[in-house]
């Protein structure tokens, strides 16, 4: 059993290292205009997703179903740890995570209830607590970005493990302080173990990566041609096509290899919470048909939709993913990834 002790204390060091896109600066909570929240409000969610994505989304469902929502927005693993220092007196009724880690932290702690049924059904078990306890809304797909001035698809590995070889020493770019590269890191080791996850980052180390400060910038290095490939996550391509449709980089997806990681973004309901139905039906609204087209459609955080049945007609389907079978709720041992990546040179 994880306990709060070994959770708190990474929030320090998620905040120096991890710098996973969406998360937001810890702001005061808002209505659903934008107005200072007051005591009484009936939902009240703390949200790692920054208000550009989702913002919309809480008015949508306050106009379509009359609950009012106040949001707290701020930075995942913060607010995961509010909550856990707020204890059984956390104001908040639902939290949504831009990562499956911190939801992981929260369940192991016994901060949720058991989600209703119908939720339960609408996405597959890869995507959601393994322990019926939290729900992801939509996901993002590590990826291999490379230069298709330089590389054809056939020469881009089909795995993250090729990338150790000779061949790719000075051709490959990474964010080893980017949060959603850790999230990866921690999932191989989940289903790796360490001993092959330190030789798989030791071989990279020695290929001699050129290091970015995030996804955004290995996505730009890669169209410029500084390095031929980098490991990222799938949207961020969409962001320089949607100015340049003939930015030279393509995204290679990787079926059934760890390097395909499906990261997910998920709410839970806090047991604590007095307004749990009101809160079931917002997690509802987060999958229903059109909220999840939504997020398949949206440029700057073009996601996969988990909601069975829905597809983004940009992106291909999670069944062609074939994603490796994963417990997303482990993935919150951050701290432990970290010390790895210090280990072999890969962090300061």
């Amino acid at each position: 059993m994880r306990t709060t002790a070994r959770w708190v204390p990474l929030l320090g060091a998620v905040l120096l290292f991890a710098t996973a896109c969406g998360a937001g600066g810890d702001e005061p909570a808002t209505d659903a205009d934008g107005g200072e929240a007051g005591a009484g409000g009936p939902l009240t969610v703390y949200s790692g997703r920054n208000q550009e994505l989702v913002g919309d989304v809480f008015e949508d469902f306050t106009e379509a179903t009359g609950i009012e929502v106040a949001v707290r927005y701020g930075d995942t693993a913060e607010l995961a740890a509010t909550i856990l220092e707020e204890g059984e007196a956390s104001p908040a009724d639902l939290y949504f995570a831009q990562d499956a880690g911190a939801l992981g932290a929260l369940q192991d702690e016994g901060r949720f209830t058991e989600l209703p049924d119908d939720v339960l059904e609408a996405v597959d078990p890869l995507f959601r607590s393994r322990e019926d306890l939290w729900t992801g809304t939509s996901g993002r797909v590590r990826v291999l970005a490379y230069n298709t001035d330089a590389l054809d698809a056939d020469e881009v590995p089909d795995s993250v493990h090729d990338l150790t070889d000779d061949a790719w020493q000075g051709r490959i770019g990474w964010a080893p302080t980017n949060g959603s590269f850790q999230a990866f890191v921690t999932a191989m080791r989940v289903t790796e173990g360490d001993a092959a996850t330190r030789e798989w980052l030791e071989g990279i180390v020695a290929n001699d990566p050129f290091e970015f400060e995030n996804n955004t910038a290995i996505v730009d290095g890669v169209g410029r041609g500084e390095v031929e490939i980098g490991l990222v996550n799938h949207y961020y391509l969409y962001r320089f096509l949607a100015e340049d449709p003939e930015f030279p980089v393509e995204n290679k997806y990787l079926p059934g290899d760890i390097g395909g990681l499906v990261n997910i973004a998920g709410i839970g309901v806090l047991a604590s919470s007095d307004e749990q139905d009101a809160a079931f039906e917002l997690v509802r609204y987060l999958l229903s048909q059109e909220v999840q087209e939504h997020f398949g459609q949206v440029t700057d955080a073009l996601e996969f939709p988990l909601r069975s049945g829905v597809e983004s007609p940009d992106l291909p389907s999670l069944e062609e993913i074939d994603p490796p079978d994963v417990d997303l709720s482990d993935l919150d041992d951050l701290q432990g990834s970290l010390e790895l990546l210090r280990e072999v040179g890969a962090l300061a």
